[in-house]
């Protein structure tokens, strides 16, 4: 795992043991997962799209902005696009850090602004 990286692809969501540097004591891990339901209704999976060039200067603004603020760290944040079917990955965050609070409190961080600032769409598609 880089410092700081992401990606925004359709490709599937890998797991992968935890390296870690010297330095490092702890690993906070998001792994988002596509419920079976949207508004109460079956789903299928969700469609997610994303204008990629804003999506992706929001990441890494969103990185630089972590790295900046919230001390040293490694992060990894990996969002599917297009299909992804229910019971499936759609997001993961991996943040690493010296210390477990941390790398908790800034996994909630990262979920948080990603959701609420990066231009990615969700489209829930409906069984039936």
């Amino acid at each position: 795992m880089p410092p700081a990286s992401f990606v925004l692809s359709p490709d599937p969501i890998p797991t992968t043991p935890a390296e870690f540097q010297p330095g490092e004591g702890a690993e906070a891990q998001f792994l988002g997962v596509v419920r079976g339901q949207e508004d109460g209704r079956v789903i299928s999976g969700i469609d997610y799209s994303a204008y990629l060039p804003m999506a992706e200067k929001m990441l890494q603004e969103l990185i630089d902005h972590g790295q900046r603020d919230h001390g040293p760290h490694r992060v990894f944040i990996q969002h599917r696009l297009g299909f992804v079917a229910a019971e499936q990955p759609s997001i993961l965050i991996r943040v690493r850090t010296k210390h477990s609070g941390e790398s908790f409190d800034l996994c909630r961080w990262y979920l948080k602004e990603i959701k609420t600032r990066v231009p990615i769409w969700k489209k829930p598609v409906f069984a039936e």
